[in-house]
């Protein structure tokens, strides 16, 4: 696993599985000859992308960014459809860190598409039951409305099993949540009405995590929004927006999604300083 340390926080990647996605669809009206040179692509044009959760470990705490692909929960349809070709294995990510499910003190969850929200509940019995039994769930408003009462379009991603074991956990927020000191969630919208990135600042040291407004470090241009986004202008101009302000204070960037990096820090013009890459492995 990948860690990071960024002032008082350190970051390690989990294993939350992966998924083969059209990259058409990932990169929206961006060309292939111009997206296929950011990023790799199979003979079916499909791009790799990771669902892994970041534990954040600050001031003693840990806190969980989103929650991987789940395990058992998808039907064998869904998981052709959606190019899934391992899914998460959070508990023992964690047990390597000498962790577990009841060590976390808080979820913060950028949005709820299944892909970041499967691992919240797990199969049992007839049903389902949370995963991170008796934690806070933060998420916007927005968000968590959306969730329990979808539209046409967002009921392919919205799922009861996703929210019902877990409802008594959330904690809804408006615009802004502090986490703690330095750490915030903050309402975008864009990728999902209810999109939040998360923000940290120490000092000197700053990282943000964009979730799917840049989903991985080929979708750094301010212009190139997913095929996926509900409200795609607003992603292009919240991503402005954050990444004017990463760039001037020479922010790190982290991803849930890149299969080939961690995390990229830029300088003021927008340059790559600095990088974490992944430790790549082979699928079938």
């Amino acid at each position: 696993m990948e860690s990071l340390q960024i002032g008082r926080a350190k970051l390690t990647w989990l294993n939350g599985g992966v998924n083969f996605l059209d990259g058409g669809a990932m990169f929206g009206v961006v060309p292939k000859p111009l997206w296929g040179k950011k990023y790799p692509y199979n003979e079916r044009n499909q791009i790799e992308l990771r669902t892994d959760p970041i534990l954040v470990q600050l001031d003693g705490k840990n806190y969980v960014i989103d929650s991987g692909m789940g395990n058992g929960k998808l039907t064998d349809k869904q998981i052709r459809n959606f190019g899934v070709r391992e899914e998460s294995s959070i508990d023992q990510s964690l047990a390597e860190l000498g962790l577990s499910t009841d060590d976390i003190d808080a979820m913060l969850m950028t949005h709820l598409h299944f892909d970041h929200a499967c691992g919240l509940t797990k199969p049992a019995g007839d049903g389902y039951t949370s995963v991170f039994k008796n934690v806070a769930i933060y998420v916007s408003q927005v968000e968590w409305d959306e969730m329990r009462n979808p539209n046409i379009r967002s009921a392919n991603t919205y799922w009861e099993m996703n929210w019902k074991p877990i409802q008594q956990q959330v904690i809804p927020f408006e615009q802004e949540l502090t986490i703690t000191d330095g750490l915030k969630m903050i309402h975008t919208g864009g990728h999902s009405d209810g999109h939040s990135i998360l923000l940290f600042e120490d000092g000197d040291d700053t990282w943000i995590h964009m979730a799917d407004i840049m989903p991985t470090n080929a979708h750094q241009n301010k212009l190139w929004a997913l095929a996926y986004d509900d409200y795609p202008v607003t992603s292009v101009h919240q991503k402005e927006k954050w990444m004017d302000y990463g760039y001037k204070n020479k922010a790190w960037y982290t991803f849930y999604h890149d299969a080939y990096f961690r995390a990229i820090k830029f300088d003021e013009t927008g340059s790559r300083i600095d990088q974490v890459e992944r430790e790549r492995y082979e699928y079938d």
